[in-house]
């Protein structure tokens, strides 16, 4: 355990970071590969049942290629997941038959914005792709974030 910690823990590190930065990307990581091992082990994903009506969630839109809906921990007051109906693991699983679907994405994005009335003031979209790239739930979705000035680093 301890060499897996380490292993997860070297990626993050940086020539002055904050000890609280650096935590914090430990964290992330940590709970990103817990969730993938989690996602291995269980078939069942839970952006499929939510897409597929089996588990309720706050539906934006929804059409024959995505699904749209509130996330249930925001980080601003516009927060919105748009999935693929289709399990595509991650951006790096996408395949070429996938290009209408992943435009679809961006399109869906845009009226997200327009619905929350935030296209004027600017919005901000995200897609992690794989443990270091912070995902924590292996289905391909993209996240729409405004309503208020967003923060800087990203990274």
């Amino acid at each position: 355990m301890i060499l897996f910690a380490r292993q997860l823990w070297v990626p993050f590190r940086s020539p002055e970071p904050g000890r609280f930065s650096m935590l914090k990307a430990f964290a992330i990581q940590l709970y990103s590969r817990v969730s993938y091992l989690r996602y291995r082990m269980n078939s069942t994903c839970i952006f499929c049942k939510i897409a597929s009506g089996e588990i309720p969630a706050e539906i934006v839109y929804k059409d024959e290629l995505v699904t749209a809906f509130r996330d249930i921990h925001p980080v601003a007051p516009t927060h919105v997941l748009i999935v693929p109906n289709k399990h595509i693991q991650s951006v790096s699983q996408a395949e070429a038959e996938d290009e209408q679907t992943l435009g679809r994405l961006f399109t869906t994005a845009r009226k997200v914005a327009e619905l929350d009335g935030i296209v004027d003031a600017g919005y901000r979209t995200i897609v992690n792709s794989g443990a270091h790239g912070g995902q924590t739930v292996f289905h391909l979705h993209m996240h729409v974030i405004g309503g208020q000035r967003m923060k800087y680093p990203m990274g």
